[in-house]
Parts: C-alpha cells; sequence; structure tokens
C-alpha cells in the first residue's frame, strides 16, 4: 500500500509542476518558471520546428510567445502521468497583437482572438522538468490570425 501512495504522490507532483509552468507563462512569471527546469532542460516545440536547451534560452522562447500575444493564457484540460513523464492537454486563448517571430519571418499583430489546442509532454529528473514537447495546431493558429487561408 506504501508504494501505491508514493507512486500516486510522485505522479501527483509531476502534474502539479507541470501546471506550475503553465500557470508561470499565464503570469509571466518567468522566475517561477525557470525554477521548473532542470539545469539542462530541453524544449521541442514541435508545431514550429524550434528546439532549445537550457532554462534560459526556453524562458526567451516562452518570452516571445507573450509578445505576440500578451493576455494568452494556457487553460488546462487533462492530465495523465506515470514513471517519470506526465503530460498536459492545454487550450492556449489570446489576442494577437504583437509581432509574432516564426522561422519564415516577422507575422505582424493582427488583433485577431486565436484559440489553439495543444498537448504537452514532459520528462521529469527529480522535481525538474528534463525535457518537454509541445505539440499544438499551428495551421489552427495562423488561419485564425489571417496568416493562412481558410
Amino acid at each position: 500500500m506504501t508504494a501505491i501512495l508514493t507512486e500516486v504522490q510522485k505522479t501527483d507532483e509531476m502534474v502539479k509542476l507541470a501546471r506550475q509552468q503553465i500557470d508561470a507563462f499565464n503570469s509571466g512569471d518567468w522566475e517561477l518558471m525557470r525554477g521548473t527546469l532542470a539545469s539542462d532542460a530541453r524544449y521541442d516545440e514541435v508545431g514550429t520546428q524550434r528546439k532549445v536547451e537550457g532554462p534560459e534560452k526556453i524562458v526567451e522562447l516562452f518570452k516571445g510567445w507573450k509578445t505576440a500575444f500578451p493576455d494568452v493564457v494556457g487553460t488546462v484540460t487533462s492530465s495523465v502521468a506515470s514513471g517519470n513523464r506526465a503530460a498536459l492537454e492545454v487550450t492556449w486563448k489570446g489576442t494577437h497583437t504583437g509581432p509574432l517571430t516564426t522561422a519564415e519571418g516577422t507575422i505582424p499583430a493582427s488583433g485577431k482572438l486565436q484559440e489553439t489546442p495543444g498537448a504537452v509532454f514532459y520528462t521529469f529528473e527529480g522535481n525538474k522538468i528534463k525535457a518537454s514537447r509541445q505539440y499544438f495546431d499551428s495551421l489552427t493558429l495562423l488561419k485564425q490570425i489571417g496568416a493562412q487561408p481558410k
């Protein structure tokens, strides 16, 4: 029974930490976000094909999203965890009021509201995020802000 409780506590703690990273992004608390990351953390943003390493570069990438969508918030709609991994289903909603920097160039602010589904998969090392991969529907995002035809 103790081993089961320990495993449940571990998975609950991973989900809590993953949610804490989303909350830190929502509020722009970059110090809190840095604190959730291992010193050698990696982040893979599958929808944009961006991969960065290290807490500073990860935070800078997230700051870029906040520049493009200052009011954006991620709402966690479901979560699951097992072993040293957790996954969150997240809906990102915000208004495109700043420049969005992409590999193909900068998309000027459109003033349009977007709501984009996504999922983030985390790997933990102790009580820190060692790696994360975010999958989001980039085509839906681009269509909603007018950067792709509907």
